[in-house]
Parts: C-alpha cells; sequence; structure tokens
C-alpha cells in the first residue's frame, strides 16, 4: 500500500485537541431524505469552523460519473465548484470542540482513504467516531422517526435491540472506515434514521434532527437545532398541505400509521419489521409527493 498521509494535506496550524469525536457523512450513498447531508451541513452553516486537512480529490473521486458543475454565461465560463473532501474543526454549543468529516465518497483508493482518516484521527486523538445517514421505510411521518444504531463495541450503543439481522448489502466509505476502526479497537458508531419511503427523495430536514439527536445522545455534544427545526416544521405543514388535499394520499398514510400502530404496540414484536404483512404501496404516494416537491421548488425559485 502507498503512503496513507500523502492522500491528505495539513493546514499550516494544527489543532491541538483532547480526545475530540469526529462526525462524518459521505455524500454518495444511501441518505433518504438527505438526513446526513443535511444534519452536517447544518453543523457547519451554524458554528464556526476551520480547515484541519483536505483531501486529494483528483486521486478519489471519478469525475466522469459525478461531473462537477460548471457555469456558462454568454461566451465563457465563468465559474467552476470544484469538489471538496476535508476535515474541520468546530466547537458545540459548551464550547467543545470536535472535528467534521465530510465531502463525496471516494470513487477509489477506499483502503488507503480509510488508512489516512485512521492516521489523522491517531494524530489528532480522537477519542470516538460518529456517522450519520437516512434509509427508507416503509413509515409514516407522522409518527417519531426510527434510528437503527451500530458500533464497534454494543456497550457504545447501550446493547439497543436492531431492526435488523445478518444481512449483506453494498459496501460504503462510511461502513469501511467503522469496519477497519473496530479491528484497530477504535471506537465507532453511526445512526441509520427510518426515513418514510415516500420522501426519501426529498430533503426532510425532521431527519436530520433526528440524526443531530441521536449523535448527541451518543457522544453528549451539543448543537443549535433551532433553525433544523424551524425547517423540520415548515416541511412538515407543507406535507400535511398536501395530504389535506388529496383523498388518495389521506387515505394511504392512515393505512401506514395503523401498520405501524399495530407493529408497535404489539407484545411479542421485538421491532417494526418483525412480520411480513402487506404494506400500502408507496409507488402512488412517491408519485404525488413528487409532483408536490416539484411545486414547492418552483414556487421558492
Amino acid at each position: 500500500m502507498f503512503d496513507p498521509t500523502d492522500l491528505y494535506r495539513l493546514a499550516e496550524e494544527t489543532p491541538e485537541l483532547i480526545d475530540p469525536v469526529l462526525v462524518y457523512h459521505f455524500d454518495g450513498f444511501v441518505d433518504a431524505g438527505g438526513a446526513g447531508r443535511l444534519a452536517l451541513g447544518h453543523l457547519l452553516a451554524e458554528l464556526e469552523h476551520g480547515v484541519v486537512a483536505t483531501f486529494d480529490v483528483d486521486r478519489l473521486l471519478d469525475y466522469r460519473s459525478r461531473r462537477p458543475t460548471m457555469t456558462f454565461d454568454t461566451d465563457r465560463w465563468i465559474g467552476y465548484e470544484a469538489p471538496e473532501l476535508a476535515l474541520r474543526q468546530a466547537r458545540d454549543l459548551t464550547g467543545t470542540p470536535f472535528l467534521v468529516l465530510s465531502g463525496p465518497e471516494p470513487d477509489r483508493e477506499w483502503e488507503l482513504f480509510t488508512a489516512a482518516v485512521t492516521s489523522l484521527a491517531e494524530r489528532l486523538g480522537v477519542s470516538k467516531m460518529v456517522t450519520v445517514h437516512g434509509i427508507p421505510m416503509a413509515v409514516p411521518h407522522t409518527r417519531p422517526l426510527g434510528v437503527t444504531s451500530h458500533a464497534s463495541r454494543p456497550e457504545l450503543i447501550n446493547s439497543q435491540v436492531s431492526a435488523f439481522g445478518r444481512v449483506q448489502v453494498p459496501g460504503s466509505v462510511a461502513a469501511l472506515l467503522e469496519y477497519r476502526m473496530s479491528e484497530q479497537g477504535r471506537d465507532a458508531l453511526g445512526y441509520a434514521v427510518h426515513v418514510p419511503h415516500y420522501l426519501s427523495q426529498a430533503e426532510y430536514p425532521q431527519a436530520a434532527v433526528a440524526a443531530l439527536e441521536a449523535v448527541t445522545r451518543g457522544t453528549g455534544l451539543v448543537f443549535p437545532m433551532e433553525n433544523l427545526h424551524e425547517a423540520a416544521r415548515r416541511t412538515t405543514s407543507e406535507i400535511e398541505e398536501q395530504i389535506e388535499s388529496s383523498a388518495e394520499l389521506s387515505s394511504a398514510i392512515k393505512g401506514l400509521e395503523q401498520q405501524y400502530d399495530a407493529f408497535a404496540g404489539g407484545e411479542d414484536r421485538e421491532n417494526l419489521m418483525a412480520e411480513s404483512t402487506p404494506m400500502p404501496t408507496g409507488d402512488e404516494l412517491a408519485a404525488q409527493f413528487e409532483a408536490f416537491l416539484a411545486e414547492r421548488d418552483d414556487r421558492e425559485g
């Protein structure tokens, strides 16, 4: 393997930290409702931060599969949105420093990138790594969002009962990082927020709220949440407006609510996925909500 430290460049001044938490998310893998992207984007928008290290995206990304945006004006190119994969330092509301790693998921050199992040974590004395993202589930938005927790050791998530048994799924850099950290005996954990399947392609701020609340429970970090809560309230209000105007949507949501409540209230059921009874189809819900979201984007534009 090549030297993993060649993949990143440290800032001129490296902060001296004491056992910081590192929160990370990479764009490109499953992230229903934009849970992880919105959560980390919110932190960087609300908290002062500085760059600690930047990664060599020219080595890590396949530009032809995810082409960066360029701006053309009349007769010339005037802008290029260069992708950035960076590690930043921020402070929570109590003044506790922590690290944020975000950007596009690498397309290549996963093992070298994982080794690079691990070396950075060791160099900066990282005590715990935490990742968040959203997964689509056949649940209604009118009920509390569930969260599936996973970690390098059970004690980090209080031995929480999982909705899943043993499964094989497509891999991700985020999952590989947790796996490699576990092999080295380091603490790493993650939270997958259960996002209503009919909202999985939209930005759903409530999922980001659930993600950051889970991070707070797992790390003790305290984040500013007022603006994110307000965005969640606005989105919920717009969704309710759309549902009230459609008898078909109202009926489908009620069916999901009944199914959810039946599972949640069953004394002999451990989780929402314990039985395979028929669920209302999400195709019609998704189609109507896509139209609704398109109309909302047009209004906001």
